[in-house]
């Protein structure tokens, strides 16, 4: 096992395979929960579930093998959400062209990979905006969650109203917000499998669900998704912003992922090569992802309890790669899991992600206003993109007013004029 370096990232083989087992178990969740996302945008979800499984098992091994980095990928929460319900569903965009939006993004993101623009787009954007951006989706897809388990429901009066929590169906949703709650909090590993799954037994048992037949099969064919994205329709000005949208969120969500995981544990060196070949990793599985018909793939948080584990090379991400493959046989379990039991994920999910709002700086005007309106108008307005553009747009107009000149790079300027693109072109 020369090729990882084991011995000189004091670790060893076993450890690594505890650390990879323990990744899995924590993001065992993306396979069912990703597939019921997408499947709202009218594809099959049998075969979304093979190919969430595969984009996994081909992304997490690439990275372990390509940048020797224990980092775990996969379909992104949020993005999903996202091309689902922000572009699908709200703007009417065909699903086949809007994973060549996605396809386009991950292109750039792979050329910028091998650049310094990233570098530059990072450097660009001030760290609270970045952590805004973040808090921002966690608020869009927590919404997304409680529309889908009914809690909240549409109210002519005032938009938005409660729910009937007579509605057993709705009554799951909250055993299982509950249950993620109290797995998380009591650090159980695989916390949102388990309360999926405790969730699960519970609508069988009293019949809010069918019961699966059988656990295992063959996997489901990905032929009704695979090659079907529209590269030519989603080459189009109007859809610039939501290109650059999933570009910049991609870069954020990884880099600060990355940024969490790594450098706490002393993967990344100073050179940074084990950075940048993670992010080619990221970028590269998020344009073969498309090809076999998911949305962005990106590097997954839950690879810190891997880490935590001891694992430190790639050989801890090769062996949570082929952990994965088991997931391919797991159609029928998967497939009888209701919603309601996985729907509570997304609001747990966008918990953590809010959390980031507790490292922001809300002396300075133009942050303050620039991050209240990403967070409100990314649930308000159903759209990520509207987000990003009222932030971006407020804070450079406040420093303007300001006269903060030298805050306002050309970087941060160029997101600017993008975003007044996502009004004209809405």
């Amino acid at each position: 096992m020369d090729f990882f370096k084991l011995q000189s990232h004091g670790t060893t083989v076993k450890t690594e395979a505890m650390a990879g087992f323990t990744t899995f178990l924590t993001m065992l969740y993306i396979v069912p929960v990703n597939a019921i996302i997408m499947s709202n945008a009218g594809m099959p979800m049998d075969a979304l579930i093979t190919a969430t499984a595969l984009i996994t098992i081909f992304a997490t091994i690439l990275n372990g093998v390509w940048a020797n980095t224990p980092i775990a990928m996969s379909v992104g929460m949020g993005l999903n959400a996202y091309f689902t319900f922000g572009l699908v569903l709200g703007m009417q965009i065909p699903w086949q062209t809007a994973l060549g939006v996605v396809f386009l993004s991950g292109i750039i993101f792979l050329a910028l990979s091998l650049t310094r623009f990233r570098v530059w787009i990072m450097e660009s954007v001030p760290k609270d905006l970045r952590r805004a951006i973040s808090a921002g989706i966690g608020a869009f897809i927590a919404f997304i969650g409680l529309k889908q388990m009914g809690m909240v429901v549409a109210n002519p009066a005032v938009i938005v109203g409660l729910g009937d929590f007579k509605d057993p169906n709705v009554l799951l949703g909250v055993l299982g917000l509950v249950l993620i709650f109290a797995f998380y909090a009591w650090k159980v590993k695989g916390a949102f499998i388990i309360a999926v799954l405790v969730a699960s037994v519970v609508a069988w048992v009293s019949g809010l669900a069918a019961y699966p037949t059988e656990v295992f099969s063959m996997p489901a064919s990905i032929a009704p998704i695979m090659f079907e994205l529209d590269i030519l329709s989603a080459l189009s000005l109007a859809l610039l912003p939501v290109i650059i949208t999933f570009l910049i969120t991609d870069m954020f969500d990884s880099l600060g992922t990355l940024a969490g995981v790594g450098y706490r544990a002393g993967i990344f060196k100073e050179d940074g090569k084990e950075l940048q070949k993670t992010l080619e990793a990221d970028a590269g599985a998020t344009v073969v992802g498309t090809l076999l018909g998911v949305s962005t793939t990106t590097s997954f948080i839950e690879s810190a309890s891997g880490v935590e584990e001891g694992g430190r090379t790639g050989l801890t991400a090769v062996f949570t790669g082929l952990f994965f493959i088991f997931t391919l046989f797991m159609l029928p379990l998967f497939k009888a899991i209701p919603p309601n039991a996985i729907y509570p994920v997304l609001v747990m999910v966008g918990v953590l992600m809010f959390s980031e709002l507790a490292n922001i700086d809300f002396k300075d005007l133009a942050t303050s206003c620039a991050t209240f309106l990403i967070v409100i108008m990314m649930p308000l307005t159903f759209s990520i993109t509207n987000g990003l553009a009222f932030g971006f747009i407020s804070f450079v107009l406040i420093k303007l007013i300001q006269r903060e000149y030298s805050v306002i790079n050309p970087g941060i300027i160029t997101l600017a004029l993008i975003s007044v693109l996502a009004f004209l072109f809405h």
